[in-house]
């Protein structure tokens, strides 16, 4: 017969075995996690060896949160403007990085800023390496190590005009796109661009691009609301079902009857985006025919057959008729003859050189949508100017009363005018997502296009940065002939449907030059 105190024994018993075989799984799982850690990391570490995680799976695609929609832009003087924001630049390590240190890739490849600016982001915990603040920045760079920069990101304005959804139904987004927008952020442009703007506005996500339009051009734009959509619509245009149409103003008299252009496009630069024509170039057709000509300048129907990058304005440039208000196609830099038949004169090199210093001396425009560092790297580092005001090495320095006054018309404020908004100037950024929700708080207000009322949210919503350059500059408005140029996509046709717009203002028979 088992007595009370076998049976508290038996338990004690049983408990004391559950305890141990507890005990040794736990023990057991440290173990195999030690190992799965050692076997991640791949070898035993060195003593004083950093490591690296492996890389993971990045979404190459682009999309927007609520949390990005609140940072938001405002309507002043016909414009649409970004408010200032805080921005993660994220990369891996890539190969021609590995071996050295970070200080010489920012001094080498990111001239946006000077080192004495990544020296004080360093600082504040700006400049991460596998999610871990950068305390030197000699420290040197390994295979997949993953980096992030946070800045202080000014958008440049672009045109006030709305952005119009022509047709909705489900399987297609068609819009009107005004120009000076960009379809997706590229260069400067995050928020000020067509897919931010209908995700924002019109609550459409999720969207398949069909085709491109560039940034300076207007008109037509068709997205796939699906990916069976967009597979049909791309079997469409590689089969060349798709038809396009466009409008354009040129200079001089172009010839009547239909011209057809077969010059191959070469790309000189796939980071700025220049083309021009060349026999090592990619087959291109286009026809054009003159619509009407007003004594000065003509209306071009446009037809490109083949869809090659700025097709139409290369191609109007060799006929020599560029579009009238081309800021790259158009430009002196191409020298007298602005490459008529192919003409250019010079080595792609000094061609870049030659469109980087015009982009230059009218930065406030944007011409070439350039990265800071392409233009910087022409220019040369920023320098820190004994009133604490960074400005280039070529720049013109004003009396400090009136500012300072760049050759591209920019002025730089003073260190009263500093310190007469110094209430609004935030001290130190501890992370983007801090700095946001800083930002987010203070610009609450809808938008309004009222100059006015938008002014009053501007006052309410901008958040100055202690170590950010273009906090420290007035730059001019761009006027609204300056966000056009005339090339308009007009019409947009497959096998069962039909897109079109109405004729711009400019495409006009009776339209004069101001």
């Amino acid at each position: 017969m088992e007595t009370k105190e076998d049976s508290c024994d038996t338990d004690s018993t049983v408990r004391t075995n559950r305890g141990k075989r507890k005990n040794e799984e736990t023990d057991e799982a440290a173990k195999q996690g030690k190992r799965k850690k050692q076997k991640k990391c791949g070898k035993q570490l060195r003593p004083g060896e950093r490591y690296v995680p492996p890389p993971q799976k990045r979404n190459p695609g682009v999309s927007f949160s609520q949390e990005h929609f609140a940072e938001t832009y405002y309507f002043e003087s016909g414009l649409r403007k970004v408010y200032p924001y805080y921005f993660d630049f994220t990369t891996y390590c890539k190969g021609r990085w590995i071996g050295k240190t970070l200080l010489e890739v920012f001094k080498s490849e990111f001239r946006a800023e000077s080192l004495d600016y990544y020296n004080k982001a360093v600082k504040e915990g700006r400049i991460k390496l596998n999610e871990s603040p950068v305390d030197d920045l000699n420290i040197i760079l390994k295979n997949n190590d993953f980096m992030r920069n946070t800045v202080h990101r000014h958008e440049p304005p672009v045109s006030g005009r709305p952005l119009e959804v022509l047709v909705d139904d489900g399987e297609v987004v068609v819009v009107d796109k005004p120009a000076s927008l960009p379809v997706h952020p590229c260069g400067r442009y995050r928020h000020n661009t067509v897919i931010f703007i209908l995700g924002k506005e019109k609550g459409l996500s999720g969207l398949h691009t069909v085709h491109r339009l560039d940034r300076l051009t207007s008109g037509v734009l068709l997205f796939a609301r699906t990916l069976e959509v967009s597979k049909k619509l791309d079997a469409m245009v590689r089969e060349r079902q798709l038809e396009k149409e466009y409008v354009c103003r040129v200079e001089g008299e172009f010839p009547e009857g239909e011209v057809v252009c077969e010059e191959p496009i070469l790309v000189v630069s796939f980071r700025v985006g220049l083309c021009r024509v060349d026999t090592k170039g990619k087959e291109s057709r286009t026809v054009f025919q003159r619509l009407c000509y007003n004594g000065r300048s003509s209306v071009v129907r446009c037809l490109p057959l083949t869809g090659r990058t700025h097709q139409i304005r290369v191609h109007l440039q060799f006929l020599g008729f560029p579009i009238l208000n081309d800021p790259i196609y158009g430009s002196s830099a191409w020298g007298p003859n602005r490459a008529k038949g192919g003409l250019v004169g010079m080595s792609d090199e000094e061609l870049l050189e030659a469109l980087i210093k015009e982009h230059c001396s009218k930065e406030n425009l944007h011409l070439l949508d350039l990265p800071d560092e392409e233009v910087l790297g022409k220019q040369g580092p920023k320098t820190e100017c004994s009133d604490g005001v960074q400005e280039h090495n070529d720049q013109i320095t004003a009396p400090a009363s009136s500012g300072v006054v760049c050759d591209d018309g920019l002025r730089k404020l003073t260190e009263e005018e500093l310190k007469a908004e110094g209430s609004q100037e935030l001290h130190k950024s501890t992370s983007a997502a801090e700095t946001a929700d800083k930002m987010n708080g203070a610009h609450k207000e809808k938008d309004s296009v009222s100059d006015e009322a938008s002014r009053t949210a501007k006052s309410n919503a901008f958040v100055r940065d202690n170590l950010c350059g273009e906090c420290k500059i007035v730059r001019p408005d761009p006027t609204e002939k300056d966000l056009i140029m005339y090339l308009h996509a007009l019409r947009y046709k497959g096998p069962d449907f039909e897109y079109t717009t109405k004729m711009p203002d400019w495409a006009k028979e009776d339209w004069l030059q101001d």
